[in-house]
């Protein structure tokens, strides 16, 4: 009988990069803003708030969870993004500041949109699903660095799955999570500041990522490029 070949083992995380301490400190604190914010959905009047908090905790646990379950090679305790940088910390910052002083000071005028709150909602649910499957279907080929350095055998084009409606569909469904966040919280200026910088952001990232894209796949990228777009306004 012919002996079969031995399958290709998952690559493991490296320890060095993934110290037990931190990641359960940091599961454990996603963990208590979740309970809290489970609990306080339904005793307080304005749910926007606390739904806006535990839908938060849900972002940063799927960033570690779907990295370690699919990329297993990447994943480390910065995974969780929640440390992501200091202006992504005084976005929120700025976000949950404003919530808090309109509801005081204009509380009738910021509980009074229930569908505008609803339209948030859709849209986090659909960018968090949208995020999910783009880093599961991209699998060791995503990365939340840039990569500028091809590999072979860890750096596909992927094209399937969610990759066949937008070609950038991991910054799409985060660019329309954040859009949904402020309309949940009922927050005009960070809606207008949020949506202003993240263009910003993503139009100078894809850009400069889609640089090196056509360097390690050439024509067969160019022509994805042609037949995709990104499903985020202004950027073809």
């Amino acid at each position: 009988m012919p002996l079969e070949a031995p399958k290709r083992l998952p690559p493991l995380a490296n320890i060095k990069t993934n110290p037990p301490d931190l990641i359960a400190i940091q599961a454990a604190f996603l963990g208590v803003i979740f309970g809290v914010s489970l609990t306080l959905l339904f005793q307080v009047t304005f749910y926007p708030f606390p739904l806006y908090l535990l839908a938060l905790s849900v972002f940063h646990f799927m960033e570690f969870w779907i990295t370690a379950k699919y990329n297993p090679a990447k994943v480390s305790a910065d995974s969780f993004l929640i440390n992501h940088s200091g202006s992504y910390l005084m976005a929120h910052s700025a976000a949950i500041t404003e919530c808090l002083i309109e509801l005081y000071l204009v509380p009738g005028w910021k509980t009074n949109h229930p569908y505008i709150c609803l339209m948030g909602g859709v849209l986090m649910v659909g960018g968090q699903t949208l995020r999910s499957l783009a880093m599961k279907t991209a699998g060791e080929s995503f990365s939340h660095i840039i990569v500028t350095t091809h590999d072979s055998h860890h750096h596909k084009l992927i094209t399937d799955g969610v990759y066949q409606i937008s070609r950038h569909p991991s910054y799409t469904g985060y660019f329309w999570w954040c859009i949904g966040s402020q309309l949940v919280l009922g927050n005009p200026v960070c809606f207008v500041g949020f949506s202003v910088v993240l263009w910003r952001f993503f139009s100078d990232r894809i850009a400069y990522e889609e640089d090196y894209l056509i360097r390690f796949f050439g024509d067969k990228y160019l022509q994805y490029k042609k037949t995709k777009t990104t499903w985020i306004p202004l950027i073809r």
